[in-house]
């Protein structure tokens, strides 16, 4: 264990549990324990840098609390799988783009795809008519297999029906309709977050537990026109991904 190498430095005015919380935080970031790794225990690392059991217990929480670490009862605690911090919040961008920015690899998994009528929301959302036939389309993606994202996703059928002769598997919806041209072209897109409980199908397509949080984004893409092309519900999971926003002075 190329942790238990390490020293910790007593004579500078550095908090010990800091200097072995950044010491186990490196061995993360350098790859020496990766995803899913048991760390040493809390007696093995008191024993090896001759503190308190206090003070890694405080080192430890802390990389739990940043989510580096996850704890399991009566058997230790492992390296948590990465949170991808996605861009999804400011910036237009397929998704396979950002997870292959981030080193993992991108896939996804077309659950539905059919056409429907219009309810009251996805009218108001499209700026159609309630009961006007839109395209659904229902998928799932991942990273690195780990499935983070169930989406759903809803044009107006009129405009984009010729999306219903293509592969939703290997190609970016986005880039698809930009192909189209510029009428088609998602050049903004207005997101609303919000924090809810994970139901029975997040249960079922995310692989999480009933009442995990879910971080649930309503998103209304629109051309250069100023015109609604496409909305979208996705339901991400809360111990698995991560947003980041930028904000600058006006």
């Amino acid at each position: 264990m190329s942790l238990m190498q390490n020293e910790l430095d007593k004579k500078v005015p550095v908090p010990l549990y800091f200097q072995l919380k950044e010491l186990i935080l490196a061995e993360i970031k350098k790859g020496n324990y990766k995803s899913g790794d048991l760390i040493p225990t809390e007696n093995e690392l008191s024993e090896k840098f001759e503190i308190s059991r206090t003070t890694v217990r405080q080192a430890v929480i802390e990389l739990v609390q940043e989510g580096w670490l996850y704890r399991v009862k009566s058997k230790g605690t492992y390296v948590s799988y990465p949170k991808p911090g996605q861009d999804f919040i400011t910036k237009i961008e397929p998704f396979e783009d950002q997870i292959r920015r981030l080193g993992m690899e991108p896939s996804t998994e077309v659950l539905e795809f059919k056409v429907k009528k219009a309810t009251k929301e996805v009218a108001k959302l499209l700026e159609i008519k309630e009961g006007d036939k839109v395209i659904y389309l229902l998928r799932r993606r991942f990273a690195d297999g780990v499935p983070l994202v169930v989406l759903g996703t809803y044009l107006p059928h009129e405009k984009c029906s010729f999306l219903m002769e293509c592969d939703l598997v290997k190609n970016s919806l986005y880039k698809l309709l930009a192909e189209k041209g510029e009428e088609y072209h998602v050049t903004k897109v207005r997101r609303i977050v919000e924090v809810t409980e994970a139901g029975a199908k997040d249960i079922a397509y995310l692989n999480m537990k009933k009442g995990k949080p879910i971080q649930f984004f309503t998103s209304i893409g629109y051309n250069a026109l100023d015109k609604p092309l496409e909305c979208s519900f996705a339901r991400y999971r809360g111990d698995r991904s991560r947003f980041e926003v930028i904000v600058a002075p006006s």
